[in-house]
């Protein structure tokens, strides 16, 4: 008699001996909340993979991984946890047991939030669970600062906040096209707020370009205040029995977006990230602490074109990134970064080339061009950067004129080399009949 009356408690389920889950474990499992997260897991690993191996990839900085993270999970992202979330919301509609439902004994909040987890849960775990492996494989790469893990649970947050607002739409619209239209809309309005500036950051997925700056410490918990504010007041408004209740989350969300739009962009100037940090060569290589374990594989770009510079008089005494501030005797350095895939410069050659691109680098007037001795000019320009940083893809567009001079200048000897440049640092390169022949 014990027995029975044991297995026939209400911890016990039909299974012999098997306690009771939790309605929400159930629940997780169901309908198309585990796909959303699947989607947008593999999404965001298969659009940063593509992107692994292309110069100036995101895994030389912690700034670039999190702002390709960004737009990857949330702008293409969450037009899909929206749409699915609002095909989940009408589940049991299409399923005809609205009726049913409403004769539970669960309150109708209860019921929407443990119906709305699977689409509010997964997109979130999804994210996290690629951007985790995202950032793993920037850790052994990135040599400057840490992983914004602030911004990263934003995304999730962004995404698990779309999916309870898509949710809220599939329970309100009828309509079966309301999940791509959901998606296509939130598509447009995401490539809307591009254009904006302060309004702006209140998109999740806002680009941001400067690989110098740090987040505000506030912005990643605003952002998680906004877009969570929106999506437990859409829940409150859609389920509880005060539907007033929605105006004290609808709150928080407005000072949240507030505190974003009054503050302009909230990533600020890290100072310790732009210094610079130099080798100890002729001219000397320096470019930003952020960059700093380029600074090798930089020097080495650089070793020959620094040879033939050396000794010079009028030539620049250091390489700068061109985000610093060149004085006189600098050169600007082409940013390395933008350039390197993984910590290695992809083609030292070619790099080096449009570093002595930028050494001739000259402001003229258009009438400059106009001038009848401009074609023997920009030959001389063009057989001087051959010379000091041989390119093949700069070798195959010269013209028989400039090849001829390139000729000229290796014949040369060393000392008369280095009289020439001397010259041609001199002249005033705008003005085509001041600039010397080899």
């Amino acid at each position: 008699m014990t027995e029975t009356a044991d297995r026939r408690s209400p911890v016990f389920s039909a299974e012999a001996g098997s306690p009771l889950r939790h309605p929400l474990r159930s629940e997780l499992r169901r309908g198309t909340g585990p796909w959303t997260g699947a989607i947008i897991a593999v999404l965001v690993v298969t659009v940063m993979a593509a992107k692994a191996n292309e110069a100036g990839g995101w895994q030389n900085r912690w700034t670039d991984t999190t702002d390709l993270l960004r737009v990857t999970g949330t702008f293409l992202g969450g037009p899909v946890t929206a749409a699915l979330g609002c095909w989940h919301g009408g589940r049991e509609r299409r399923a005809r047991m609205t009726e049913l439902l409403a004769s539970c004994a669960r309150s109708p909040l209860r019921q929407t939030l443990l119906a709305a987890a699977p689409a509010v849960v997964w997109p979130a775990v999804g994210y996290l669970a690629a951007a985790s492996c995202c950032l793993l494989a920037t850790w052994p790469y990135a040599g400057y600062g840490h992983p914004f893990l602030s911004l990263v649970l934003a995304d999730a947050a962004a995404l698990a906040s779309l999916g309870a607002v898509g949710f809220v739409l599939g329970r309100v619209v009828r309509w079966r096209l309301a999940a791509p239209a959901a998606a296509v809309c939130l598509y447009l309005a995401f490539s809307f707020t591009y254009e904006l500036k302060r309004f702006g950051w209140l998109n999740p997925s806002f680009p941001h370009d400067y690989t110098w700056d740090r987040p505000a410490w506030w912005f990643g918990p605003s952002s998680m205040l906004w877009t969570g504010g929106l999506a437990a007041a859409s829940l409150l408004a859609y389920a509880a029995r005060r539907r007033t209740v929605a105006i004290i989350p609808l709150a928080l969300a407005g000072g949240a977006a507030l505190l974003i739009v009054v503050n302009g962009s909230p990533w600020q100037p890290d100072h310790s990230a732009s210094r610079l940090m130099c080798d100890q060569g002729r001219p000397q290589v320096c470019v930003r602490a952020v960059d700093h374990k380029l600074l090798n594989d930089t020097s080495d770009a650089l070793q020959d074109l620094n040879a033939r510079l050396r000794g010079v008089p009028g030539a620049p005494l250091r390489w700068v990134d061109g985000a610093s501030r060149p004085t006189r005797r600098d050169a600007v350095l082409p940013s390395p970064a933008a350039e390197a895939t993984r910590n290695k410069v992809g083609d030292p050659a070619e790099y080096a080339t449009a570093a002595a691109m930028n050494l001739f680098a000259d402001t003229c007037s258009n009438s400059d061009f106009e001038h009848p001795d401009f074609q023997r000019a920009s030959d001389v320009n063009s057989a001087v950067i051959e010379w000091l940083a041989p390119s093949r893809i700069q070798s195959a567009i010269l013209t028989p004129e400039a090849h001829r001079l390139v000729d000229r200048l290796r014949t040369k000897s060393r000392e008369e080399q280095k009289v020439y440049l001397q010259r041609y640092f001199a002249a005033d390169r705008c003005d085509p009949t001041a600039v010397p022949l080899p």
